[in-house]
């Protein structure tokens, strides 16, 4: 028997817990491998040779090749270690997740700065505001 996971029925809202870590392991790993100059040298030479030494899945190696970071977060990835792959292309974290909404990475900054998105988006999918 599962856990009780309130959080899942939040719209547009994968929360990383244990489930999505085991899911992720392989995928966070090869992240976590691009701390490494060579290793990001590596990757950038030839970004699918060096996805085939990792244990993911294909959906995870092509959302890789795809920069497709809601994808791969949904496929058990940790943002904060998905971010290593656009640091690895000279990318700030701002234009790393701004890649992962419909708003200019400008329009995004200027939504956090005035104090980021209503709370109406985080509402349960049975239109009930999540418990504290």
């Amino acid at each position: 028997m599962g856990l009780d996971k309130p959080y899942a029925e939040i719209p547009g809202t994968t929360v990383f817990d244990a489930d999505q870590a085991r899911i992720g392991y392989g995928l966070n790993q090869f992240c976590m491998s691009l701390m490494r100059p060579e290793n990001r040298e590596r990757f950038l030479a030839d970004e699918r040779a060096y996805l085939d030494e990792w244990d993911m899945t294909e959906d995870q190696r092509q959302g890789v090749l795809d920069r497709d970071l809601n994808r791969l977060i949904a496929l058990g990835g940790n943002i904060y270690m998905l971010a290593k792959i656009g640091a690895s292309e000279g990318k700030s974290y701002l234009e790393i997740v701004s890649s992962m909404v419909p708003e200019s990475e400008d329009e995004y900054r200027e939504m956090m700065l005035a104090g980021g998105r209503s709370p109406e988006g985080g509402r349960h999918a049975a239109g009930r505001a999540p418990e504290a």
